[in-house]
Order: C-alpha cells, then structure tokens, then sequence
C-alpha cells in the first residue's frame, strides 16, 4: 500500500499551526500562568505579589472545607457517569429495537444535548422550585421535604439529576451508533447460541461496545469534572453558602469571588494533575482489556 507523503516539511508544519496555536495560547500559557501563580500571593487589587512557596498548598491539604469539597465532587463524578453511561445505554438498546416511529423516538432522546448548561441549570430552577417546582412534589410525595439551596442532600441531588439529564443524549448518540454498527451476522447467530436476551447482551452486545464505552467513560468523567460548572452555577445563583459544589466551582468562588487568585490557581494545579493522573490510569490499565478489532 504506498503511503501519502509530503514533498516538504513547511506544508504539515503550516497545517498543524493553527491547531497547535489554539493549544498554546488558551492551554499551556494559562496553565502555565497558574502554575507560576500558586506560588505567590497574590494582592487582590493586582499591586504586587509575594513568593510564599509551597505555602498555598500546604493550606488546602490542611483545609478541612477543602477535603470535604473534593470527597463531593468524586462522589459527584461516580454518581454522575455512572447513571448518565447506564440510563444512556438502556435507552439506546431499548431504540435499537423500535422499528415503527424510530426517527421520532430517536429525536426525542436527543434534542437535550442542544440545551446548554445554563439553560438545563434554569430548568433546574424551575424543576426543583421549593413551591412550585414537580420535581419537589415529587419528593415530597415520597416523605422527602425537598428544599434545594436550604437542605445539603437536596442540592446535591438536585446537581446529580439535571446533570445526568443533561448528559444522557450524547451517551445515547454513541451508544446507538455503536449497536447499529454490530454485525446482524453476529446478532443472529447470538440468537442460535442463545435464547435469553440478557445473556446475550452481556456476553456479546456489552463487549463488542467496550471501546464505545471506555471513549465515553473518559467524556464523561471529564463532563462531570468540568462541564457541570453551569448547571451548579445556575442553580445555587452565585450563593453556594454551605450548599455542595465541585472543586472547579471552588477554584471559580475563590479566585473571582474570593480575590485569593494563589489560593485557585494552586487548587486549579492540584486539579489538572488529578485529572492528568486519572487519564493515564484509564489508559493505562483499562485500556488493556478493551478490544478494537
């Protein structure tokens, strides 16, 4: 098979340029700002700036808030891919097998993903209304006096729920075209080895979407960490007081609310190498009995 070269080096250097100034100037310059940031404190008024080392760290693993911010936002982040990844795949099987009105089923599971986060954060709002709101008497039917922005659980529940609402359509998506993509060969002769739907599910249709289902587990993971800023936004208006949040609403609190710009920019370092570690992992080790051909 003869490969497709390049007669000079300048063409692909000219071509990959402008992808690789985006990733210069809006990645590793504020990140490496950050970086430089963590170790000064800063005045909040931007007049100058003291070298205090590794002190901005040392106080937020000492920080009990701190901890109890990052407990939330793993439980938040397990919570969130774990049901946004389930409810997806049960409704993209449950698609899969509609024959008549398929096109309309299909698009109703899908027009959330053109909603944006602020917007499925309002939605929220009026959801989950402490007098108005179904959802709250929906709860309240059940024996819960659902109160978000008053009562912790309720607002934590209340971010995990539209949340997750807001992510099932892009699962459902990849998930869909994952199904259709298997072979009706292999479906059939399923059908010959075995009866039950279930068994077959799990022991052929699960596996064959493994990569589909690791590519979204890292989607996910990284929606849960970073994209959810608008909802949580929206939804505690600003206000968090003792209400949940993540780590990089915290990150937002205490650098633009709080002026304490060392403090966030060292808790936006511990972040992103979190993440970073976390995306090895994956790779690493998941990666591994996952499949492609």
């Amino acid at each position: 098979m003869k490969r497709a070269g390049f007669t000079s080096v300048w063409l692909p250097v000219a071509l990959l340029l402008p992808q690789l100034s985006i990733i210069a100037i809006f990645f590793y310059w504020p990140a490496g700002w950050a970086v430089q940031s963590s170790f000064y404190l800063q005045d909040p008024f931007g007049f100058g700036s003291t070298f205090v080392g590794f002190e901005n760290y040392t106080d937020l693993t000492a920080n009990s808030e701190y901890t109890r911010i990052a407990w939330f936002t793993v439980v938040f982040t397990v919570l969130v891919t774990f049901f946004s990844l389930s409810i997806a795949l049960l409704l993209a099987v449950k698609a899969d097998k509609v024959i008549r009105g398929a096109k309309s089923y299909r698009t109703l599971l899908m027009w959330v993903y053109a909603v944006a986060p602020p917007v499925a954060g309002f939605m929220g709002i009026m959801l989950f209304h402490q007098h108005t709101g179904p959802m709250t008497d929906f709860f309240k039917a059940l024996g819960w006096d659902f109160k978000i922005l008053v009562d912790y659980n309720s607002t934590a529940t209340a971010f995990i729920i539209v949340s997750v609402w807001k992510q099932i359509p892009v699962n459902f998506i990849f998930f869909l075209s994952g199904l259709q993509s298997i072979p009706r060969a292999v479906r059939e002769a399923a059908m010959i080895d075995n009866r039950s739907g279930v068994r077959r599910f799990w022991d052929i249709t699960f596996p064959l979407l493994a990569p589909t289902g690791f590519f979204l587990l890292i989607i996910n993971i990284t929606y849960a960490l970073f994209d959810t800023f608008g909802i949580i936004d929206t939804l505690v208006k600003g206000e968090p007081g003792n209400n949940p949040m993540t780590l990089v609403y915290k990150v937002y609190m205490d650098g633009f609310r709080g002026n304490d710009l060392g403090g966030s920019s060292a808790q936006s370092v511990i972040l992103m190498v979190l993440v970073l570690v976390l995306t090895v992992f994956q790779f690493r080790l998941i990666e591994r009995r996952i499949h492609y051909s």
